[in-house]
């Protein structure tokens, strides 16, 4: 009899115990959050989060990407609207050079303001982007990773953009500025040209440039909106959910409480009865 008691008396122990520890797990997950505590706990949810958890980290990477490249292409679309302003003047000048009624001193100092925007041209071209590197690479474009299938240039080369038929936009101004100063018509005619047509690459490396922000601005928009949904989907397998864990931790705690009273009044109640 004394060894059945014993073995009931231990039985209960432990149950108890187990009663007290899934009363003491929802108190924790209440209060941290969680309500995964140990991979073992759910190994297949667990498994998902950490899958989720390495998305939003390359998430979190490709959108650092996105905003650095909007930044570049934002400074890239300035320089481009300064080097078309420049190259239009550079068209104006000459121009205005080839008319009967420019004299020397003109064209003397036409040939000088051309040579002025070939230098800005130049600088232009050298341009950095906040980190001291340059905006415009002087070798390939600088490719970037936005998304896990997606990478592109955000922003040109240099010589996309500053280099036409083999020569640069500053050298087509330079042999201008020549022509102008010598009064060579024939040379001022065929530099009016080759302005013309670097004009117009000009535009279309603009237009491409802003292509690449709106691209930009659909990729950022794309990675927000997946990573609210990722974010939602991590917090329904990680999460407590506080109102069915309060819930959870009143029952358990009245459990318990019972069994103890119970498992006390038992337990008086064999004693007496093994002395008696």
């Amino acid at each position: 009899m004394i060894n059945a008691v014993g073995n009931r008396m231990t039985r209960e122990i432990a149950r108890q115990q187990k009663l007290a520890d899934a009363l003491e797990r929802t108190q924790i997950q209440i209060s941290g959050g969680k309500k995964l505590l140990r991979m073992s706990d759910d190994p297949v949810a667990a498994r998902r989060i950490a899958t989720i958890g390495t998305t939003q980290a390359s998430m979190t990477a490709w959108s650092s990407n996105v905003n650095a490249a909007s930044a570049l292409v934002s400074q890239a679309d300035g320089v481009m609207k300064s080097v078309s302003d420049l190259m239009s003047r550079a068209r104006e000048l000459t121009l205005a050079a080839t008319s009967d009624t420019a004299n020397p001193a003109d064209r003397a100092t036409i040939a000088a303001e051309l040579g002025t925007i070939a230098d800005e041209l130049d600088s232009l071209a050298a341009t950095r982007d906040s980190n001291g590197e340059p905006l415009f690479a002087a070798g390939a474009a600088r490719v970037m990773r936005f998304d896990s299938d997606v990478t592109f240039a955000p922003v040109p080369s240099a010589a996309d953009v500053f280099v036409v038929g083999g020569n640069s936009l500053s050298t087509g101004i330079r042999d201008a500025a020549a022509a102008v100063a010598a009064n060579d018509k024939v040379g001022m005619n065929a530099s009016l040209g080759v302005l013309d047509t670097a004009i117009s690459h000009v535009a279309d490396e603009h237009a491409k440039i802003g292509l690449a922000g709106g691209r930009l601005d659909r990729v950022g928009d794309g990675l927000a909106a997946r990573g609210i949904t990722l974010k939602d989907e991590r917090s329904d397998v990680e999460d407590t959910n506080l109102e069915e864990a309060i819930a959870s931790l009143h029952a358990q705690d009245l459990t318990l409480q019972a069994a103890q009273a119970a498992f006390a009044k038992i337990n008086r109640q064999t004693l007496f009865d093994i002395l008696s």
